[in-house]
């Protein structure tokens, strides 16, 4: 069978809220429409306060784009779990969806599902935004390895807004044993960025071909935090 490619996308959407201090979730899916992913994994998806609605609406993202949210059932008028979503083509089947609870310091968690596409192409992703804290992102990193280990190999993706600013330490180093990262460039703060805060962490049945910041006027305005991408072929 011939190696398909396809791109993923990570981005911290800051709950729909602009630099300009609007919320204007259509502006968000203007930015998805732009970078053109398979698959993309979303940080702060949910309204922080309250019921925690969705920040992107279930009908809006239904009716305006190619996209469908990843089923994770656990909380009502909710995309995601702890601010994180994942989201794919409406072509692509899935095949799992799963919660993940992390230790904490303030609230947080991570998503994995399996997601197939033509020919029977699977692989499995992590979604994550994990703490402020570097103790507790250590600790958060180490619970998600512990579930990767436990899992089938196959190909295998971990993306999100890690929070860490230093290179090549703290929890970088910890992922860094299983996972290669893709040199995507800094995406925080959109307006000027200084940080490579958002990672998307490969494992060793994947291929990069190609990887960036998407830098556009647009996505400048739609987050605090501009998206990431790659492009990659499954070995």
């Amino acid at each position: 069978m011939t190696r398909q490619t396809l791109r993923v996308a990570s981005y911290n959407i800051r709950k729909a809220i602009g630099t300009d201090r609007r919320r204007k979730p259509d502006r968000i899916l203007a930015v998805l429409s732009e970078i053109d992913a398979d698959i993309v994994a979303l940080q702060e998806a949910d309204r922080r306060f309250g019921p925690r609605v969705a920040a992107l609406p279930p009908l809006l993202i239904d009716h305006h784009s190619d996209y469908r949210a990843v089923p994770l059932n656990v909380q009502t008028d909710s995309i995601g779990w702890h601010g994180n979503a994942i989201l794919v083509r409406k072509s692509a089947e899935i095949r799992m969806s799963d919660i993940i609870h992390l230790p904490y310091l303030e609230p947080r968690g991570a998503v994995v599902a399996e997601i197939a596409f033509a020919n029977d192409f699977a692989l499995r992703l992590y979604g994550m935004h994990l703490d402020l804290s570097g103790l507790w992102r250590r600790r958060q990193a180490a619970a998600l390895l512990k579930r990767y280990a436990r899992a089938p190999r196959m190909p295998t993706i971990m993306m999100g807004d890690l929070n860490e600013w230093r290179p090549d330490s703290g929890c970088l180093l910890d992922f860094g044993r299983f996972f290669h990262f893709a040199p995507c460039g800094k995406s925080f703060p959109s307006r000027g960025p200084l940080g490579q805060l958002d990672r998307i962490m490969l494992n060793k049945r994947t291929e990069l071909i190609d990887c960036g910041v998407h830098d556009s006027p647009l996505a400048r305005r739609a987050s605090d935090h501009l998206p990431i991408w790659a492009d990659l072929r499954m070995k």
